[in-house]
């Protein structure tokens, strides 16, 4: 039962990385700890962010979230992860850069320079 169940969640896990294109430590953590919840909220994630749409409109979706991410500093490593998809989706360095230019104004400059330091790690400025 018990390998059964470990299977399972690995599966869950490589597809989650699969259609994401990445997956984060807590994401395994809550794979072990509470595989329910960790379903139940990668569905709202689904129907939220991945679902199926145009590369631009993608595209879009990874900006807007690298603005709340950076507005909301969250940890540099998921901005970090965040921008490789955009880029990987075809979003420029200047597109990125200007996405955290905008953030500057509305939530300050100690998040911008998080989002900066985030930008030259991902783009080796």
């Amino acid at each position: 039962m018990k390998k059964r169940q470990d299977e399972e969640r690995r599966a869950y896990l490589q597809r989650m990385e699969e259609e994401r294109g990445y997956i984060l430590d807590f994401h395994k953590i809550l794979a072990e700890e509470d595989f329910e919840f960790l379903k139940s909220y990668n569905s709202l994630l689904q129907t939220a962010y991945l679902s199926p749409d145009t590369r631009t409109e993608s595209t879009a979706k990874e900006l807007i979230l690298i603005a709340i991410l950076v507005a909301v500093r969250s940890p540099s490593d998921h901005i970090k992860t965040h921008m490789r998809v955009a880029k990987r989706l075809g979003a420029t360095k200047k597109e990125i850069l200007e996405v955290l230019e905008m953030c500057l104004l509305p939530a300050g400059l100690p998040a911008f320079i998080q989002g900066f330091a985030a930008w030259r790690e991902v783009f080796e400025v």
